[in-house]
């Protein structure tokens, strides 16, 4: 991957410009100044550098809502530095991240260290506070103050507030300030010590199960207090069946639910943990071939607004043990575009502009993140795709710090090859 400053006039010529904001694919030229949009005329755009963009599409930067990267705490893993370079290699130019670092982001001063430090990296970096103090799971945050920090949502992620008293005062508190409620959505007493899903591939590899119903009784539960509080419930990493159904059936009452689908949930079955791969050991687990056909219908059909990697970095230390005893989390940044556009569009039918709508206005919308990024004198965040590329996911792919990737040596299909965000621009051919 090759960073550089973005020249003061650049020309992105030749290509196909989509708009998921008007749902419109025009060939055409993108014509940006000081590193912002601005109307191409022939008067300014003489000397600037040209980009063929050739048989490529041109469109918004992907924004991931649902993304770890370590720090405070844990920077040998992840720092917003180095994540911000993964997120680059592939396509997303803006991205949330979740609190569950070392401390949690669970004070209005850990927000503020997160917006201070995110300024000098080249994505823009919006921290999700917790919604319990030390994600806890008892005592409320101060909701308030750290919105007015920057925070963009709540969430315990990666520990679920078990208690509904306590979720239900955080949908209460939420709707006061218009903000989603993030739930890992796992009853942690139906869940137990399950490492991958529950059912006769557990049985025969000899691990611990996790039941479909942990998942999607959690997920009923905050459904039914989002409806009872007019609280904003964002449903995250869906792997079951049953619930992209129970989102399904409440979306047609309740206006105010949102939820998100992994690549890896999508790409994967339990089938692939044959080989005791610790990279596929995630929360929630890589679940049967029904879930995940029933996951790319209900894509289809549009219970799920958006794509969301759940980028969770671990060290080989802690993925080169045992599968019982290594940590939950794969990344997922630089392989995304690649896996769901190959299962999604190329295997599955899906349209191309309702994939790339998933990868950029749709998760802006749910964080209240300006959408219309073809405006003029808007800052550019940028990607170019090719669509139709079949390549080989290597390490060499990989800008994260940690490496715990189950997509290694696996052909993907479409890859965004420049990305532009805060006048910095990336090349990956």
């Amino acid at each position: 991957m090759n960073i550089k400053t973005l020249p003061q006039k650049v020309l992105l010529e030749g290509g196909k410009i989509y708009n998921p904001v008007s749902n419109k694919l025009e060939k055409g030229n993108l014509f940006i100044v000081n590193g912002k949009i601005a109307s191409e005329d022939k008067s300014q755009t003489f000397d600037a550098q040209a980009i063929d963009c050739k048989g490529k599409i041109v469109t918004h930067g992907f924004c991931d809502i649902h993304v770890h990267f370590r720090e405070p705490g844990r920077e040998d893993k992840e720092t917003l530095e180095t994540g911000a370079l993964a997120a680059l290699a592939g396509g997303f130019t803006r991205v949330c991240v979740m609190p569950n670092t070392n401390p949690p982001l669970d004070t209005p001063e850990s927000i503020r260290f997160i917006i201070e430090k995110g300024e000098s990296v080249p994505v823009h970096i919006h921290p999700i506070g917790a919604i319990t103090r030390q994600q806890a799971g008892k005592d409320i945050t101060e909701m308030g103050l750290m919105k007015n920090e920057g925070a963009v949502a709540f969430s315990d992620d990666g520990l679920p507030v078990q208690d509904g008293s306590v979720m239900r005062r955080a949908l209460e508190y939420g709707s006061m300030f218009d903000i989603p409620i993030i739930n890992h959505a796992e009853d942690k007493c139906m869940r137990e010590d399950g490492v991958m899903n529950e059912g006769p591939m557990s049985t025969r590899l000899g691990l611990s199960g996790n039941p479909t119903i942990a998942e999607s009784s959690m997920v009923h539960r905050d459904l039914a207090l989002g409806e009872m509080t007019g609280g904003r419930v964002h449903v995250p990493h869906v792997s079951t069946a049953q619930a992209a159904d129970h989102i399904k059936e409440m979306k047609k009452t309740n206006n105010k639910v949102t939820a998100e689908v992994a690549p890896h949930h999508i790409y994967f079955n339990e089938a692939a943990i044959e080989h005791f791969d610790t990279n596929l050991k995630v929360a929630p687990p890589i679940r049967s071939e029904f879930d995940r056909k029933a996951l790319i219908e209900a894509v289809k059909k549009g219970v799920f607004d958006c794509i969301a990697t759940d980028h969770a970095p671990h060290t080989i230390e802690e993925k080169e043990a045992s599968f019982d005893l290594a940590a939950f989390g794969m990344i997922g940044l630089e392989s995304c575009f690649g896996a769901v556009n190959k299962v999604l569009v190329k295997e599955n039918g899906l349209a191309l502009s309702t994939l790339i709508q998933m990868l950029t206005i749709n998760p802006r919308r749910i964080m209240g993140f300006e959408s219309d990024l073809f405006q003029t004198g808007i800052q550019a965040e940028i990607v170019v795709l090719d669509p139709d590329e079949e390549w080989l996911f290597s390490k060499t792919n990989i800008h994260s710090r940690s490496k715990n990737s189950p997509f290694i040596n696996e052909t993907l299909i479409g890859r965004p090859v420049i990305t532009i965000s805060k006048n910095k621009i990336i090349n990956n051919e």
